[in-house]
């Protein structure tokens, strides 16, 4: 059979979640589907470096030893040792799933939650049929290029954010979103890349990305990441095994309680990166405050202790802890870390005052699933070049999308307009303003972009009546999402 193209490889992919709706929630969907992707694509792997070796060694005790592979599959776990059972295939699915992380470290929960075992949920005739599916797609490196299954499965991702609505945010931005971001950070060979809320693993491969459009060693790209949500890292795992990449180190657990990603000189200190990057949950609640109320150990808490009710500046303060001195950070967040007052307003100002924030990017509305209010970039260095030191460069850039019936978007000649404003440093008339630490400390350190860059509006010619429409719209889309984000906390056990 010729090299699957990526249409054919996420249309087939795709036409599996026909299969399973109606049996489990949309929601759902991604679990099982990465799962039996990932195991067929280990056992075809498999099989073509078993053939590699034997025709190499003709030996086959020497061809199926595990040191001659990538990835062990024991006896009896196959893809075919489950395609010929058809009584109690779930069965026989999960105890394949766990052989395989017994006998792979690197593979240790990987295939976490997936439970097939369910025959109310997934009969035998419905796996024998999703399995049939599968087994119409060869997965070896010689029917499909790393590059293109990676493509495929990000493809995947983003259609099952779209298809479960609210939930898809839980681990899904926007890809072009995520790309605007890199191309602001501007990631260079043999740099460590760090995400302390990783989701799926979007920020670090489009890191990768952005050096292979370069025709640069994008392996060269040592990729971290932390991920609180199980189901959620090994989703993370699967799409960087998938894309073939080799050095990362993505850890389970909760970032701000618990950090993975400590230095090994035995004072266990956050460990520092080249670049960070990140879109943590927008105003967590419960994030901590219980903790780092008391003073936080790893003293990330430097700047302040943000409010109970809002953790972005939690994450934006142990982002700054892992960053290096010469680094670069980006960070997408809510609108309202720019104004709000109380802890909040206090930690900004320090953070002004100590020249950490280089640049504010205002988006557009409605980019991301679940949460139609706008967001920010802050982009932060704790050494600015001389040029840029004492100021911080406003972009408005909320006119830079493409509306959609549910959900805008951007696209590439928007994220190139805004992303060439970051990096030109200058005003730009209704687009970009630079202003230095005076102006903004007379401004009471508020960075809300429309006290900065002047758009141009003609106070004679606003309307009041339709302004108090816009207003009266807006509060209403204010309360859908907060209630959105109510619900989407509680499913996700965080409390009202």
């Amino acid at each position: 059979m010729a090299v699957l193209t990526l249409d054919q490889l996420e249309s087939h992919l795709w036409k599996a979640a026909d299969i399973l709706r109606g049996s489990i929630d949309s929601s759902d969907y991604k679990h099982y589907i990465f799962g039996l992707l990932f195991y067929k694509r280990l056992c075809d792997v498999w099989e073509e470096e078993y053939e590699e070796r034997m025709a190499k060694y003709g030996d086959a005790a020497l061809a199926a030893d595990p040191d001659e592979h990538r990835f062990h599959i024991p006896e009896g776990h196959f893809w075919k040792d489950i395609t010929d059972r058809s009584t109690d295939i779930g069965t026989h699915l999960n105890e394949a799933f766990r052989a395989i992380e017994d006998t792979n470290h690197r593979l240790r929960g990987v295939f976490q939650d997936v439970d097939f075992n369910y025959k109310e949920r997934f009969p035998d005739a419905i796996l024998e049929k999703l399995l049939q599916h599968f087994d119409k797609l060869p997965l070896r490196n010689a029917d499909v290029e790393p590059d293109i299954l990676g493509q495929a499965y990000e493809y995947l991702i983003a259609k099952f954010a779209d298809d479960s609505g609210k939930k898809g945010g839980e681990f899904y931005t926007p890809k072009m979103v995520v790309r605007l971001l890199v191309e602001c950070l501007r990631p260079e060979g043999g740099m460590s890349i760090y995400d302390p809320t990783c989701g799926s693993g979007g920020m670090l491969l489009e890191a990768v990305h952005h050096l292979e459009r370069q025709g640069k060693n994008a392996r060269s790209l040592s990729l971290f990441g932390q991920e609180r949500n199980l189901n959620t890292w090994a989703i993370a795992q699967m799409n960087l095994f998938l894309h073939d990449i080799q050095d990362f180190d993505i850890a389970r657990g909760d970032t701000l309680l618990d950090p993975k990603h400590l230095t090994g000189d035995g004072t266990k200190a956050i460990r520092t990166f080249d670049r960070v990057l990140a879109n943590p949950p927008f105003s967590l609640k419960d994030w901590g405050h219980e903790i780092w109320s008391k003073g936080d150990r790893f003293g990330r808490d430097r700047y302040g202790c943000p409010p109970k009710s809002y953790g972005d500046l939690a994450f934006v303060q142990h982002m700054i802890a892992s960053l290096k001195q010469d680094g670069i950070l980006g960070v997408v967040l809510p609108h309202g870390i720019l104004f709000r007052g109380g802890a909040e307003g206090r930690i900004r100002e320090c953070l002004l005052k100590d020249d950490l924030i280089e640049a504010v990017i205002g988006l557009a509305p409605n980019l991301f699933f679940g949460a139609g209010i706008p967001a920010c970039i802050l982009i932060v260095r704790k050494s600015k070049p001389k040029e840029r030191k004492g100021r911080t460069l406003f972009v408005h850039a909320a006119e830079e999308f493409i509306p959609g019936k549910k959900q805008n978007s951007l696209s590439d000649k928007n994220v190139n307009r805004i992303a060439a404003a970051y990096h030109a440093f200058k005003n730009q008339e209704k687009i970009a303003y630079v202003a230095d630490i005076e102006e903004i400390k007379g401004k009471d350190f508020n960075l809300n972009i429309t006290r900065y860059v002047d758009l141009g509006v003609d106070e004679d010619e606003i309307d009041l009546a339709a302004e108090i429409r816009n207003l009266n719209e807006l509060q209403a889309n204010r309360n859908e999402a907060e209630a959105t984000l109510g619900r989407l906390l509680a499913e996700l056990g965080y409390g009202s």
